[in-house]
């Protein structure tokens, strides 16, 4: 593998990129038989699968929001490389557990497993984020979507064949061989251009990030609607499966039907990501932030109406261009408002975020799929994501794209003068 005529800080997006994408291909191989699996072993009434369901994909969600601001801080004093290193090995160990899982209660066990020692994304994401110039961050975590993107194109379609034709817990095997192959890649080929070695070792504590982090409104506000975007979207993550197969007649080919209609979202948020993160690197982030949570709050709204599981696709795919359009923007935007020695720190809060509304919505979507159907969870999701578009409007701070990243929390009346002036 050569990156001639390179920079460095590209050659460790695409190797990322690379390694991103067969760890998101193995983990969503799982994605459109999670539900299923949880039938196999002896979960069959369909309203305790649903609650069941939302559970197990909270459950890496619990410890990896209090563990991934700590490994974004000992990226930034031991190297993020080590941190991405240690995230992928982990992953693999668990998919290997969850696969040994005799009991839906140990399937949940597992998966609490999973959080506490994985954490891939974060790690890749502190490690990209530090080693690309701050005028190409928006580009880098667009691009970088796209592997994740990618992954859940194929990972569903694939996962959801396999599993129709040879069963469930060979494909966590798989899961597992394909996270050690990624990890080996990860430790072969990247180079960190920005070291812990390079500066002086940040004296910021854990506890000093989040008050940088909270302190700053820029990234507060990023941070919130982060949160609350990302709970309305998992909402729907743990009964998709399950309304797919309240459409579907044949039960013989009702996994390889999920995957499939759940890959055309990640296509659609493939070709959509670059396109957003170069109109942010270029433009004004909260239009372009208001269109793509309004857009993403119509699509699932419009899923909960349909009567036929055909009418997904070209929905899903609206989604998906959506989508492309939300997370990697406010990432990006929380990177160019961070100092480079708190980065890795601060973009592990920010995926914290991300992880707490897993965490919180994955569980509520079980809880209101199995209580009021699966429509109504689609109509809620829609419904919070529109509103999500008053408080981008309300409080998103636009960033000038010559600005420097914003002072620390004490420098308040700095801070308060250059949000002045972007209002």
């Amino acid at each position: 593998m050569t990156f001639k005529g390179l920079e460095p800080w590209r050659k460790n997006l695409y190797i990322i990129w690379a390694a991103q994408f067969i760890a998101m291909m193995g983990m969503s191989l799982v994605v459109p038989f999670l539900p299923f699996y949880i039938r196999s072993l002896g979960v069959t009434d369909t309203a305790e699968t649903a609650r069941w369901s939302g559970l197990v994909f909270a459950g890496p969600f619990f410890p990896a929001f209090f563990l991934t601001p700590v490994w974004g801080y000992l990226g930034d004093r031991y190297g993020r490389k080590l941190m991405t290193v240690r995230a992928i090995f982990g992953l693999a160990l668990s998919q290997i557990l969850i696969g040994f899982a005799p009991n839906v209660e140990m399937l949940f066990v597992f998966r609490m497993i999973q959080g506490a020692i994985s954490g891939f994304l974060a790690s890749a994401l502190a490690l990209v984020s530090a080693n690309t110039p701050r005028e190409k961050s928006g580009y880098a975590i667009g691009l970088l979507q796209t592997a994740t993107s990618s992954g859940n194109v194929i990972g569903p379609l694939v996962g959801g064949s396999l599993a129709d034709a040879f069963g469930y817990r060979p494909i966590f095997f798989i899961v597992g061989g394909l996270c050690t192959i990624t990890g080996i890649i990860v430790m072969k080929f990247i180079k960190e251009t920005v070291r812990h070695l390079d500066y002086e070792p940040p004296q910021h504590s854990l506890l000093s990030n989040y008050s940088y982090a909270l302190g700053s409104r820029p990234i507060r506000a990023a941070l919130g609607i982060i949160l609350l975007s990302q709970v309305a979207v998992f909402l729907a993550q743990p009964i998709f499966a399950l309304f797919v197969d309240s459409l579907i007649s044949d039960e013989r080919y009702v996994a390889t039907a999920a995957g499939a209609i759940f890959s055309v979202a990640g296509l659609f948020t493939v070709i959509s990501a670059p396109w957003w993160g170069k109109r942010n690197d270029a433009k004004n982030y909260k239009k372009n932030l208001s269109l793509a949570l309004f857009g993403a709050g119509i699509a699932y709204a419009l899923q909960g109406a349909v009567i036929s599981a055909y009418q997904l696709i070209f929905i899903r795919a609206i989604l998906g261009f959506c989508i492309g359009g939300m997370l990697p923007v406010l990432y990006s935007y929380v990177n160019k408002n961070t100092s480079l020695e708190r980065r890795g720190g601060v973009m592990g809060i920010a995926a914290s975020m991300n992880i707490l509304a897993n965490l919180l919505g994955a569980p509520l979507g079980g809880l209101l799929g199995a209580n009021l159907g699966f429509r109504t969870v689609f109509f809620v999701t829609g419904s919070v994501l529109a509103s999500t578009v008053f408080i981008v409007k309300r409080y998103f701070i636009d960033l000038r794209l010559d600005s420097a990243p914003l002072a620390e929390a004490e420098h308040e009346q700095d801070e308060t003068t250059a949000i002045e002036e972007a209002l």
